[in-house]
């Protein structure tokens, strides 16, 4: 696997270097090893380097030729980690997508402060059912996926109460051109359009919209993101998931949304131009 993230690439290397130091602890050369384990020395340095993923199978040979077998379970562990970073949706999915929405409830149910920037969609706990549906459709036929929509989409209806429960704060930044993205067709929007109207209102969510007017100088749109209090960001590629641990990348995307949030406005200034998208539909 080469890495899709800095992420995964920076917790590869971190990996590569424990092989590494348990390598010289055993006073063995590259191609001591290589020679012991029956491979090529070119594959220790790829592994040591970060720029080839070993296996299971290589880090127990690598540890056991090197007398370091109680170190196998936490360096598989680590290996584990590295390959959960980045996940392709047919892997993710493969079963259908109601697996895949459950998979996130226990993590919005620990996350205190959501924090989501969302440059093409309404993001899923603002979306209503007919939303949801049209969204959940569209994957199932374009990743070519078992269709279990129906089910998914109770899934992620039910998933919403977190915004009406508890104590979890939603601060959600909409580029503009998310209320003139039809989709489900006009009647869909202008429901999900009505809906954001109250939903913005709620004490738990801070919708910010930022207007096509903007002046993107300092910053731009960027790739949507989630993050989950300071623990973690997600972030939904073309071919998959990427989960991002690492603190300093972490911040970064916080201070990214920290400047997103100042273009962006709130209150009835983004209930204006929501309602403004409503007429645009209406008018068609």
């Amino acid at each position: 696997m080469r890495s899709s993230s800095s992420s995964a690439h920076q917790a590869l290397q971190a990996l590569g270097q424990r092989l590494r130091e348990i390598r010289i602890d055993a006073e063995l050369s590259g191609r001591d090893l290589a020679r012991r384990v029956g491979w090529h020395s070119s594959k220790i340095s790829k592994i040591e380097y970060g720029k080839q993923t070993p296996t299971i199978a290589d880090i127990r040979a690598w540890c056991e030729q090197c007398g370091a077998g109680e170190q196998i379970a936490d360096l598989v562990a680590s290996l584990r980690a590295v390959e959960g970073m980045f996940v392709e949706w047919r892997q993710m999915e493969r079963t259908g997508l109601r697996r895949a929405q459950e998979a996130v409830l226990p993590l919005w149910e620990r996350t205190r402060h959501f924090r989501i920037y969302s440059p093409r969609m309404v993001p899923g706990p603002l979306q209503t059912r007919a939303y949801i549906t049209a969204v959940l459709t569209s994957l199932t036929r374009r990743r070519s996926i078992p269709d279990d929509v129906e089910q998914a989409v109770q899934v992620r209806v039910d998933k919403q109460h977190v915004i009406y429960e508890g104590d979890h704060q939603f601060a959600i930044l909409l580029e503009e051109n998310v209320l003139h993205h039809p989709i489900g067709g006009a009647e869909a929007m202008a429901g999900q359009l009505g809906h954001l109207l109250t939903v913005s209102t709620l004490p738990s969510v801070s919708l910010g919209i930022i207007p096509l007017g903007a002046d993107r100088s300092d910053i731009w749109p960027v790739e949507g993101f989630w993050m989950f209090d300071e623990a973690e960001v997600t972030v939904e590629l073309v071919s998959g998931h990427l989960t991002i641990t690492q603190p300093r990348e972490i911040a970064m995307y916080g201070a990214t949304f920290a400047e997103m949030a100042n273009l962006a406005v709130y209150g009835a200034s983004a209930r204006t131009l929501i309602t403004k998208a409503i007429a645009v539909l209406d008018g068609q």
